[in-house]
């Protein structure tokens, strides 16, 4: 049987919130009971659950375990006083911790008697990451794309003589080392051009995301038949207007290293959601799209999980250490983030697209 759902809150009520939705802190208001009377989309965003779902709703099961804030909650109702928490955490099933500063402050605004401001506590660290990201993504392509075409002369030079010498030669074992070089001269040739292809101009166009995805999903599963791949979309998302190509291959990059990882074995989703009030490239958008890729492999080593985005870095022998690299390229060109958590058992890449225009305020 379900709980009863607490009574829809006043018209009066609704208009004096209205200017908590434009705030990034996640803003929860709750009630004597600590039932959900208000969630802003910075907190839809945050605990990943939506208006609909959080109103009426007991508050502590909603976030997750959070061990000691419901007695400082309790606290606060019966004194009526405020209570900040730091670095207060909340564990949820199947997904990463949130690490979070709290503020709670007694409010008269019926039916809601507490305010709750939520911090993720590493919000400016990552967002000085990011940019610190940004400025090493883009010297290591600078340098990666001038290499390449220092490096894409010699190697003709090396071609056409190996070619010339072949010619010379009767003995076939001779020929062979020939062959070698000239076969490896046209796979660094190729190295060469997907390092210098990766910086075209973008074709942007209006497109479902879910198109994209289904294209990914074809490609793995004929190149990696054991692989069982899931699809978790959000049907409901606006289109995006995107390079279709480059969406594309950033995503299958991701999926394919992934079945790599897990030697053409294991789960591959591809998962799509809204995400509210999220900030991009220094940003603020209303609406963004979060497409993630998710596996159950074993994981990326720790000696390269802050690396693992930088050209040339694999954790697979034999790897050219592009494909993310390019999968970043291509992502950061849509003005979007991608990011990664991953631990033994799970590895998650996250790309987040805006559906937006910035927000003016």
């Amino acid at each position: 049987m379900s709980p009863p759902s607490a009574p829809l809150p006043s018209q009066h009520f609704s208009e004096k919130t209205q200017g908590l939705e434009l705030l990034s802190s996640a803003i929860i208001m709750v009630d004597n009971s600590l039932t959900v009377c208000y969630i802003n989309a910075a907190a839809e965003n945050l605990f990943a659950v939506g208006n609909r779902q959080a109103l009426g709703r007991a508050l502590l099961p909603l976030l997750g375990d959070t061990t000691g804030l419901k007695a400082a909650l309790d606290s606060a109702l019966a004194h009526n006083w405020s209570y900040t928490g730091q670095n207060v955490v909340i564990r949820r099933v199947h997904r990463t911790s949130l690490h979070l500063d709290c503020t709670v402050t007694p409010v008269d605004l019926s039916p809601a008697r507490l305010l709750l401001e939520f911090r993720p506590i590493d919000a400016q660290l990552r967002v000085a990451r990011e940019e610190r990201l940004i400025e090493q993504q883009q010297a290591n392509r600078e340098l990666i794309r001038n290499l390449a075409h220092e490096i894409k002369n010699p190697l003709g030079g090396i071609r056409g003589s190996a070619q010339l010498l072949e010619r010379e030669l009767d003995d076939p074992q001779w020929r062979e080392y020939t062959q070698v070089i000239i076969a490896e001269a046209d796979r660094l040739q190729d190295l060469m051009n997907r390092l210098l292809n990766s910086h075209r101009m973008m074709r942007p166009i209006v497109l479902n995301i879910h198109d994209v995805l289904e294209r990914v999903l074809r490609l793995v599963q004929a190149e990696f038949p054991s692989v069982s791949m899931r699809r978790d979309y959000d049907v409901s998302l606006p289109q995006v207007t995107a390079d279709r190509e480059q969406l594309i291959q950033a995503v299958l990059n991701i999926a394919r290293n992934a079945a790599q990882a897990m030697d053409g074995e294991g789960e591959i989703v591809l998962r799509t959601r809204a995400a509210r009030q999220v900030t991009l490239a220094k940003r603020r958008h209303k609406l963004a799209l979060e497409l993630q890729v998710i596996d159950n492999g074993p994981g990326i080593p720790d000696e390269i999980r802050d690396k693992i985005f930088y050209p040339l870095v694999s954790g697979r022998e034999g790897g050219s250490g592009l494909g993310l690299s390019i999968a970043q390229s291509f992502v950061e060109q849509h003005q979007g983030t991608i990011d990664l958590e991953s631990v033994a058992g799970r590895t998650v890449f996250t790309i987040m697209l805006p559906l937006t225009q910035p927000n003016s305020n």
